[in-house]
């Protein structure tokens, strides 16, 4: 008699290429077996009855505080959220901490953080700033996933955005490590230069923050980065892109063969400006929500699968920091906490517009698996790692109670998903059920032993 240490029996499995009712094996932290009918001996089984099975969650796109701010977000709660919403791998933005992750010592020492406190598996970015570009190969051969930039202000002092001279010499260094460069493109000259303007006339309402980061600022930041990537043949990865004519800026570039992938996030597709005028600073963010009209446009192309992947960009702060009688919308944090929604809005918005539940797992696992060459996940196979996340066709409407993140203040308080979590399955442990983390369990850090060719 074969011995499992769990089998998930009567759950609809959703595979790469077809949805099948059958039995998932678990052993020693891998699948080991998909069939109609799992015998054996497990020391548990779980009856998914009319629940959906898929891959955990990889979110390319996060930022926990730690260290130096854990008191926003740290590795801990961070993490737990992140299984809470079905997530098993997250990678965590270098900008944040204190100090940023822009040289080796900052990484190692980010790291051994996080392999004490992450319940799930983490990847670390490595930073692209003024006066690193020398520190990039150190951060590559540690196994960093890539490197982050920003074409804008960042908002943070410890990690300034890229001139045009830094960012040509960056991609041609992460062009010869064979590394990506995520890029937050905003033209820094036309958002500096219009937000000015509205403070100096004290322009402060949403309307105004809105006009202060048009559309037109993201595709100039995007053209000019990949025109760059054309003389140094760096590839790239846009995070958040919120504007259509952007997206298919990215499309044509695509098209032409340059080795580029693109994210949006659920917030773009299913909250819109009217949020901000309503919810003030707690739906605040960069790039900005866009009219009603334009995340219509954004829901077709996404429906029309011209994203690569969703993530969340889970930017969380104190609330204070979002408090209207202590900042206008400009002082305020631009940030939208969400890493545990990113699955669920997935969801909605497939079931919404009648598309094929499959999508769901290519933009949620498969694609940023494959994109950063995750050995072992991405997809429900056997020998891949057991990163599963089985998921309830029933309601769900969020109250603060149920947030796992540091801070109760997030845009989707109050709102109602057509499905909840029911259990996230890490390396073949339960870590999420019945709405608790079961804590004990410890995530790995994606170094570069783990950091090569998907199979």
């Amino acid at each position: 008699m074969i011995e499992f240490d769990l089998i998930i029996k009567n759950g609809f499995i959703v595979l790469e290429k077809e949805i099948r009712k059958m039995d998932i094996g678990i052993r020693n932290g891998k699948i080991s077996a998909i069939q109609d009918c799992v015998e054996g001996i497990a020391k548990r089984e779980i009856d998914a009855l009319n629940q959906y099975i898929f891959p955990g969650v990889i979110d390319v796109h996060a930022h926990f505080s730690e260290p130096g701010r854990e008191f926003w977000e740290g590795f801990s709660t961070g993490s737990q959220m992140m299984a809470a919403g079905g997530c098993t791998t997250y990678f965590d933005m270098p900008l944040n901490g204190i100090p940023s992750t822009i040289n080796k010592k900052a990484l190692l020492d980010k790291a051994s953080i996080g392999e004490v406190k992450s319940c799930v598996d983490f990847g670390l970015w490595g930073g692209l700033v003024p006066g690193n570009v020398e520190n990039l190969k150190e951060l590559a051969e540690l196994g960093v996933v890539g490197f982050k930039a920003f074409l804008s202000e960042t908002g943070n002092e410890e990690f300034q955005n890229v001139d045009d001279l830094t960012l040509l010499y960056g991609m041609q260094e992460i062009s010869k490590l064979g590394k990506v460069l995520a890029l937050h493109a905003e033209s820094a000259p036309i958002t500096s230069w219009l937000q000015n303007r509205k403070i100096k006339f004290g322009q402060l309402s949403a309307d105004d923050y809105l006009a202060s980061r048009p559309a037109i600022a993201e595709f100039e930041a995007v053209n000019r980065a990949i025109a760059y990537a054309q003389i140094t043949n760096c590839p790239l990865h846009f995070v958040h892109i919120s504007s259509p004519d952007a997206v298919l800026a990215i499309q044509k570039a695509k098209l032409n063969g340059m080795d580029i992938t693109l994210e949006t996030c659920p917030h773009y597709l299913l909250f819109n400006h009217d949020d901000l005028i309503e919810k003030g600073a707690i739906a605040k963010c960069a790039p900005p929500l866009r009219e009603e009209e334009v995340k219509q446009q954004l829901v077709s192309l996404f429906v029309e699968g011209k994203f690569d992947m969703i993530s969340s960009d889970h930017s969380p702060c104190t609330p204070d920091m979002k408090d209207s009688k202590m900042h206008n919308i400009f002082t305020a944090w631009g940030g939208i906490s969400g890493g545990q929604f990113t699955l669920l809005s997935t969801i909605e918005l497939v079931l919404q517009n009648n598309m094929s539940l499959l999508q769901i797992a290519k933009y949620t696992s498969t694609n940023p698996a494959h994109r950063f060459k995750l050995k072992g996940k991405g997809k429900i196979e056997v020998e891949k790692d057991a990163d599963l996340v089985i998921v309830s066709m029933e309601p769900f409407k969020v109250d603060e109670s149920e947030l796992f993140s540091k801070h109760k203040l997030s845009i989707y308080v109050g709102h109602t998903f057509p499905c909840r979590i029911k259990q996230t399955i890490a390396r073949g442990n339960v870590l999420f059920e019945n709405g608790q983390i079961n804590l004990g369990t410890r995530g790995e850090w994606l170094s570069i032993k783990a950091l090569i060719d998907a199979v």
